[in-house]
């Protein structure tokens, strides 16, 4: 491996990029549309300049990986530890959040390959007189279109308090979704798109109904193992990250005060919506080998793949995003938000080229609106504009 080397002062004050050597990867078929055969080469410097400003708008470290066929480049800035000082780096995992929705959403579609449920069919066909709607079908859970309500806008009200009160708390998945079903659905089923946690609470509930296992063991056996994801772990409840690891910090919302060490949590508040753990370059593998069609057949992978507009940059699938950067090319993973940390997870729609990326802040919207322009930088090459930063959730 061919990487800079500084003392931790300059660490400090300057980006550091190496060059990562992976395994060559097989022959892949040609970029099946113009705008990825016209792909600019990754502008390490303008993620370089992302991460910077991530920094200096609050976030102790950021980082972001990027595989370009089969080359990584890893640039860090900042903090994995205040305590410590320790410097970031691409190998320290860290809470990835809502990017657990696309692993739950692929564990669901293999089940929908091996006939074990129906994308059409009512959820309560599978989890009786769960859902007071017999409408809602599984994949209005995974396109969020449901119409529950998400019972994570009542818990985190307050940001600070709302997370204290949770942090050491462990949840049953029923104990969630009657949280949710206590207020008026957000829509009838199908009407309309509305995020909600709610939606892959179910999904986890499927998942252990159809198995017969936890979602832990479904994660390891159909994701983590085949696609040796040896940093990737769901933990739930432990609040530990297992090895190395970026410490989280949240930002209580107050002018002047201290940002908050919310490393140690269960996170049993979002469970299959967001608790898994990981690592940049394991998210750089689990979003190409989905797009390659390494992890569904490819009519699921259509299912999944079937957007709709959320807004002027962004459409939503089954678990996952579509988002439209400023040079016009499209590219398909999702984000995470979890206390502590904001992930950014995508790829080209063939899979050749990831990014993954964290700051390891949160309720921080100067550092997620930075973060937005390691994306742009990634995939549009130097030709990247300022992002609006819409379709941030």
């Amino acid at each position: 491996m061919v990487s800079a080397t500084v003392g931790r002062g300059a660490v400090l004050g300057a980006v550091v990029l190496s060059l990562l050597a992976v395994p060559a990867r097989a022959a892949t078929a040609e970029p099946d549309t113009a705008e990825q055969a016209a792909l600019a080469a990754p502008d390490t410097a303008g993620v370089a300049a992302a991460l910077r400003s991530a920094v200096t708008a609050g976030a102790p470290g950021a980082m972001a990986r990027i595989d370009d066929h089969g080359t990584a480049y890893g640039l860090t800035r900042g903090l994995a530890d205040r305590s410590t000082r320790r410097a970031l780096t691409t190998d320290d995992r860290f809470r990835i959040g809502s990017v657990t929705k696309t692993f739950s959403a692929v564990v669901l579609l293999q089940l929908v390959d091996e006939h074990r449920l129906s994308l059409d069919a009512p959820v309560n066909r599978y989890l009786p007189k769960l859902l007071p709607d017999d409408r809602i079908t599984v994949r209005h859970l995974l396109s969020h279109r449901s119409g529950l309500y998400d019972y994570t806008n009542d818990m985190f009200a307050d940001s600070e308090s709302g997370f204290e009160a949770v942090r050491n708390k462990v949840f049953t998945y029923r104990q969630l979704v009657d949280l949710s079903l206590k207020k008026p659905r957000t829509n009838a089923p199908g009407a309309a798109y509305a995020y909600s946690n709610t939606n892959f609470v179910v999904v986890g509930m499927l998942i252990e109904k159809l198995t017969g296992h936890s979602v832990r063991t479904a994660y390891e056996e159909r994701v983590f193992k085949p696609l040796k994801l040896h940093d990737t772990f769901y933990v739930h409840p432990r609040t530990t990250i297992p090895g190395r690891y970026a410490r989280g910090y949240l930002d209580p919302g107050r002018a002047g005060a201290p940002l908050i060490d919310a490393t140690a949590q269960t996170v049993s508040w979002a469970q299959s919506a967001g608790a898994i753990i990981s690592s940049t370059r394991d998210l750089d593998t689990f979003y190409s080998a989905l797009l390659r069609g390494r992890l569904l057949s490819a009519a699921r992978l259509r299912e999944m793949e079937r957007f709709s507009r959320v807004d002027s940059t962004t459409a939503y699938g089954l678990g996952l995003r579509r988002r439209s950067l400023p040079c016009g090319v499209s590219v398909y993973g999702h984000t995470g938000i979890v206390q502590g940390y904001y992930t950014y997870a995508f790829a080209t729609k063939d899979g050749s080229r990831s990014l993954a990326a964290v700051a390891n802040t949160s309720n921080n919207g100067q550092v997620q609106q930075a973060m937005w322009g390691v994306l742009d930088s990634a995939f549009c090459g130097k030709s990247a504009k300022a992002s609006d930063g819409n379709g941030k959730k």
